[in-house]
């Protein structure tokens, strides 16, 4: 189910993402291939996603607030990540398992610029064969208006969606660190344990998690409404990822 792959050691070497791992879209299915790619490049070692200013909404009818975002994501199965009820899938898509795994060690090196009506992060979700296998492990969620001088809220922990056998458990705690710079943002995550780190360091745990596979996410957004009305062009946002890797644990 996870198409062999029992690693990753992601360094964005070459000119493109690796079409057998990544999908540059955002949850194609509840609007189109076209309508969800991200503003992506890849160069010198390194993943670039962005929104420029002529990015439109994604699923402008349907969300309920307007969002532009630039995703990648490592699996894909029509209808997963419902943002509200009574959805219909407009494009269907092909199962993708790219690389979906169920436990391990899971980071990322990666830094972001954000503004108030911004934010970037990275997670994994549930690949969701079944609807209840939808819980997430937030490994680091940075919003531009929790962005302090040299500090930063990031959020990280468990969303339990439609996980009966979950609780939520989720904070964004204060740390001290510029976003702006290169930061390991890694998750240990082992049946009943998550164990988060930032820069090698421990700075939150979880009892409990997911029992089935994920997929990991990786993307930056936009929050128009957020936005300040005398700037006509929105700042550019941007997230820079070096590395993504994950491995099993002992």
């Amino acid at each position: 189910m996870n198409g062999g792959r029992h690693s990753l050691d992601e360094r964005f070497a070459g000119e493109a993402l690796d079409p057998d791992v990544w999908l540059p879209y955002y949850l194609p299915h509840w609007s189109s291939r076209a309508a969800s790619r991200a503003a992506h490049s890849v160069r010198r070692g390194e993943l670039r996603l962005t929104i420029p200013p002529d990015q439109p909404l994604w699923c402008p009818d349907r969300h309920p607030e307007p969002l532009r975002v630039s995703c990648v994501q490592s699996g894909g199965r029509t209808g997963q990540q419902p943002f509200r009820e009574g959805l219909t899938v407009r494009e269907e898509q092909p199962e993708f398992w790219g690389y979906t795994p169920r436990y391990g060690h899971i980071e990322i090196r990666m830094r972001g610029i954000v503004t108030k009506r911004s934010m970037f992060a990275f997670w994994l979700s549930g690949v969701e064969d079944r609807p209840e296998h939808s819980g997430e492990i937030c490994v680091a969620e940075i919003f531009g208006d929790a962005v302090g001088d040299g500090t930063a809220a990031v959020g990280m922990g468990l969303h339990r969606f439609r996980d009966p056998s979950l609780t939520e458990d989720f904070s964004a705690d204060p740390l001290a660190l510029d976003v702006a710079d290169f930061h390991t943002y890694a998750v240990d995550w082992r049946p009943g344990s998550l164990v988060f780190t930032v820069d090698g360091e421990v700075v939150r745990e979880v009892g409990q998690a997911p029992d089935y596979p994920v997929q990991l996410m990786l993307g930056v957004f936009d929050f128009p409404a957020k936005g300040d009305p005398a700037h006509a062009t929105p700042p550019v946002p941007e997230m820079v990822v070096s590395h993504v890797t994950g491995h099993p644990l002992d």
